[in-house]
């Protein structure tokens, strides 16, 4: 294994197609404005070092990222590579991830627009993250002690779980397939429409008209905050613990709830139960 410290690059293709190779307190950056630092790379770790250059991780096979930063002008860090592994890194560039497999991130900061999109086998731990279309299209999710923030999070997305997290996001999970989401807490307007086999398991669900349009959506004893005309035309099994302002129209299945405040029924088929019972448990904190 190689070995470089404490030295700066700035030319295009600084590092090219290196293999066995770290890098430690070195920094990406400088007046050449060189880009694609690491392109074509093989079992490389990076520690300790500062990216400010475009698209350093391009095509690499066998990459590890610890206590490193990637800041506004890292666009676009990583695509097209596999059996990545970041720890405890910033990564602030616009378009981080794309196109990977088998990554796994913990304990990193994430500011980045249209994060993730297309990663095929994603395992992320104790992360912060703020992104708008966050993880788009991506499938094989394992999500642990995440809080997101921004819109148009997880659509497309395919074999997902997600545990103990946050999310405070609009028009998130549309069109997403096969996913549960347990002990978390989902804040948006316009949650899942047209998603298909997904699960909230005690979760607690905030914001206007949630889980429209949905095959095989289940909800396993969820709260349900300010959520109005919710589960429109869905097939839907549900056990809700708190009062829900509307149901409008659900197609098929069962609701059931401490108290509802209206059930709009304006349409022919919206013929799903919904049963008024009290709770058997308290839901999720």
């Amino acid at each position: 294994m190689n070995s470089i410290e404490n030295q700066r690059f700035d030319a295009e293709r600084a590092l090219y197609g290196s293999h066995d190779l770290t890098v430690r307190d070195c920094a990406f950056d400088g007046p050449a404005d060189g880009e694609s630092a690491f392109k074509e790379c093989s079992d490389v770790t990076a520690e300790r070092c500062f990216f400010n250059l475009r698209y350093p991780f391009w095509h690499d096979h066998g990459l590890t990222i610890r206590d490193g930063e990637m800041t506004e002008l890292c666009r676009a860090a990583l695509w097209y590579s596999d059996h990545v592994t970041i720890e405890d890194t910033r990564l602030h560039g616009i378009k981080a991830l794309r196109e990977c497999a088998d990554v796994t991130m913990r304990g990193c900061d994430i500011r980045s627009p249209e994060f993730g999109w297309s990663v095929r086998g994603i395992r992320m731990e104790d992360c912060t993250a703020e992104s708008e279309y966050f993880m788009m299209r991506s499938t094989g999710l394992r999500f642990s002690h995440v809080s997101m923030k921004g819109k148009y999070s997880f659509q497309y997305i395919e074999d997902a779980v997600f545990e103990n997290c946050t999310f405070d996001t609009k028009d998130a999970f549309w069109h997403a397939r096969n996913v549960t989401v347990k002990n978390s807490v989902v804040k948006g307007e316009y949650l899942a429409w047209y998603c298909e086999n997904v699960t909230f398991d005690h979760c607690r669900i905030i914001g206007t008209q949630p889980l429209c349009y949905c095959k095989g959506l289940k909800l396993i004893d969820c709260e349900m905050v300010d959520t109005d005309l919710a589960f429109e035309r869905s097939q839907v099994e549900a056990t809700v613990t708190t009062p829900v302002l509307s149901i409008k129209n659900p197609l098929s299945g069962h609701i059931t709830v401490p108290a509802v405040g209206e059930v709009i029924r304006d349409i022919d088929g919206a013929d799903a139960a919904v049963i008024i019972a009290a709770p058997h448990t308290k839901g999720c904190a």
